[in-house]
């Protein structure tokens, strides 16, 4: 097994070089008239395409309480993922560092370990190393109470990126990203402490699947479910939290499995969309589980998710603390290939932008950002504003009257938010991605992609967001020095102590 990378490695060799301003103190007074800060809760759904919201033009999807939040408070149009799959982006997110710097630059499962698609036993990806500044340890000496609900897929239990090492007092949830594989799993995590989830057979799709399933007959189907489902039991928390901490300014994470595969809800979600979409039953030939209803399936769990969202609405105007709480909805990257009974394209999930999860076009890393804080955010504002994961770092920071050190590549987002006139933008906005070698710049309207990197197909393209959001006209030979500059800019990153997550720059 290859040496454990500490903190300290890491920033020998390359994370103290970060091209990033530090976060001064004088750049985190107050930014509100409220006695206290406000409350703050931050909602990552998991997949969700920029097109999958009816506020982002969606037509087959219900989601009336998103609706309802952009149509209350700010809808961005150019917001970016930290990258285009999970455990990278959710790193970005917490440290506030691009992929550039980060640590976590990919998804890791640790093979090393053993046979980590089929041992139960080994539970989690790469954890975050001790001692990462966190959003949560940002936020903890400011008077916070802070939770993370839902998925992690930043430290298996034990580790050293579990959650309650990393700045939240609380946790419940999947640790691990391939356990979030079935929405009925054989057990959660509160905390540190295993909770058994009776009634559920936790089948994990990689680990086989029963032989003697009948497409033709739906109790063939249900072999595959349970009796608890994992989001349900997530949500109840999430309003457990709020009640419990109404009196005092808490920091709340809320990332549903939603939409991620598999394609599981429970069938009163799924009658909700009965007969409206043509359908062909999923067998699991394509990976993770059945699906009788497939289509139908995809577009419940999106409206049970919003469901949800609408509860926590509620209780926050119930309990009277409605303006004393800041409120973002986004996803941690774009939606799925056409995999596991998925239909992106039925769908228009990526919402006419080009490409998808695991790809750093614009379908790939633009995703849905909505935020709504009444009486401090104008209600029904559209922004164009070009801003990415590492924003949101110093944005709860500042927000929250939380004073850091931490090294930062984002901007807060405060000032847009509340209406100032002075607001920071980007110089660039840069992203890496090593399942398949890859870099992207934006600098204004230009976005260079180095693809395939080290691969006979590599190659260097170039795109005009302006006139060609959807990636299709490669201006790269029309315009060679832009090009030539934005390929410069990708020299930003600082060397991984990670070699997988290397690459030759040509």
């Amino acid at each position: 097994m290859p040496e454990p990378v500490t903190r300290r490695t890491f920033l020998r060799q390359g994370g103290s070089a970060l091209a990033a301003a530090a976060i001064s103190s004088a750049a985190l007074q107050p930014g509100c008239s409220t006695a206290r800060p406000p409350n703050l809760i931050f909602i990552l759904a998991d997949d969700l395409g920029c097109g999958e919201l009816g506020c982002y033009g969606q037509e087959k999807i219900r989601t009336p309480h998103l609706d309802r939040i952009a149509a209350e408070g700010m809808r961005f149009t150019r917001h970016y993922s930290g990258s285009p799959v999970c455990a990278p982006s959710r790193c970005s997110l917490l440290t506030g560092l691009h992929t550039g710097h980060s640590y976590i630059r990919d998804n890791d499962e640790m093979a090393e370990r053993g046979d980590i698609w089929r041992d139960p036993a080994l539970e989690g990806q790469r954890p975050l190393l001790p001692g990462t500044p966190t959003i949560g340890t940002v936020l903890q000496p400011a008077g916070y109470r802070t939770a993370m609900i839902g998925k992690w897929g930043l430290g298996g239990p034990g580790s050293t990126g579990h959650p309650n090492r990393q700045g939240f007092d609380y946790f419940y949830g999947y640790l691990c990203q391939r356990v979030a594989h079935n929405y009925y799993p054989s057990h959660l995590w509160r905390n540190e402490a295993m909770i058994p989830l009776e009634g559920n057979p936790g089948i994990m799709p990689h680990q086989g699947l029963p032989a003697g399933l009948d497409p033709a007959d739906p109790a063939s189907y249900r072999l595959y479910g349970g009796e608890a489902y994992a989001p349900d039991l997530m949500a109840g928390e999430v309003l457990s939290f709020i009640r419990q901490n109404r009196s005092r300014p808490f920091a709340l994470f809320f990332t549903p499995p939603m939409p991620h595969l598999s394609l599981q809800v429970p069938e009163e979600s799924i009658e909700e969309y009965a007969g409206l979409f043509p359908e062909q039953s999923y067998t699991g030939d394509r990976g993770y589980l059945p699906q009788r209803r497939p289509r139908a399936a995809y577009a419940a769990m999106i409206t049970r998710m919003d469901g949800y969202i609408g509860r926590i609405l509620d209780l926050l105007q119930e309990l009277g603390i409605d303006g004393e709480t800041l409120l973002f909805f986004t996803s941690d990257n774009g939606p799925t290939f056409a995999t596991g009974g998925a239909d992106p394209a039925f769908f228009n999930s990526s919402g006419g932008l080009r490409g998808g999860k695991t790809d750093l076009y614009e379908g790939g890393i633009r995703v849905p950002l909505l935020a709504r804080w009444p009486g401090h955010i104008a209600a029904g504002r559209v922004s164009a504003h070009p801003c990415a994961f590492w924003d949101f770092l110093p944005t709860l920071a500042e927000a929250g009257r939380a004073t850091t050190g931490a090294k930062s590549d984002g901007l807060s987002l405060l000032p847009l938010l509340l209406g100032r006139s002075k607001i920071h933008e980007h110089d660039m906005l840069y992203w890496e991605y090593h399942s398949r070698p890859s870099q992207a710049v934006i600098r204004g309207k230009w976005k260079a992609l180095h693809l395939d990197i080290g691969r006979p197909q590599e190659r260097l393209e170039l795109y005009d967001l302006e006139e060609d959001p959807g990636e299709q006209h490669d201006d790269a030979a029309r315009h060679p020095r832009i090009a030539a500059e934005l390929h410069a800019l990708m020299g930003v990153r600082t060397v991984s102590p990670l070699p997988a997550w290397n690459f030759p720059r040509a």
